[in-house]
């Protein structure tokens, strides 16, 4: 069996990403008897993609021929797109990739909590709306300064580009 983890990091002690298009990196291991036997890393090329991540994501994943997916959110759009596909989705926040995989092999899958929003501009033209940026990677957040787009921000912790949240 092939699953797909969204990651922020190359190794299996690495976290498992909180959203699924914005993931740096996704981790197909390849798993025989609940055991892990071999993983590769795929960079994500729509990490930084102004529209439409998690679609570039989720097609991306499909051609790999995984069976399940697990990252710690996921837009409708991604959703939809690896549901057509038959692939299995799990939501798994705040874990390291490792014990991720280990819960989904013991069967340990909470119940689904998907689709969550994309994670995108609003139709409020940047009037109100959160007062803070968020990286969608590692979930550091900053206050948000008027006038200026969190999407012009880089995390200082993680350098990937932060989110209105």
């Amino acid at each position: 069996m092939k699953i797909a983890i969204a990651s922020t990091g190359k190794e299996l002690e690495s976290n498992v990403s909180l959203v699924f298009g914005r993931a740096p990196y996704f981790l197909i291991v390849e798993v025989e008897g609940n055991e892990i036997k071999n993983y590769k890393v795929i960079e994500n090329p729509a990490v930084n993609a102004m529209g439409g991540a998690g679609i570039q994501a989720a097609q991306l994943i499909a051609n790999e021929g995984v069976e399940v997916v697990i990252a710690g959110n996921i837009g409708p759009n991604a959703l939809n797109v690896l549901q057509q596909v038959g692939i299995k989705v799990v939501s798994m926040p705040n874990l390291k990739v490792k014990d991720a995989i280990e819960k989904f092999l013991k069967g340990e899958v909470p119940a689904p909590q998907f689709p969550t929003p994309g994670i995108r501009p609003g139709m409020g033209r940047g009037f109100g709306g959160p007062k803070e940026c968020v990286c969608p990677v590692c979930g550091f957040r900053v206050p948000h300064q008027r006038g200026i787009p969190c999407a012009q921000h880089v995390c200082p912790k993680c350098g990937s580009r932060m989110v209105r949240g």
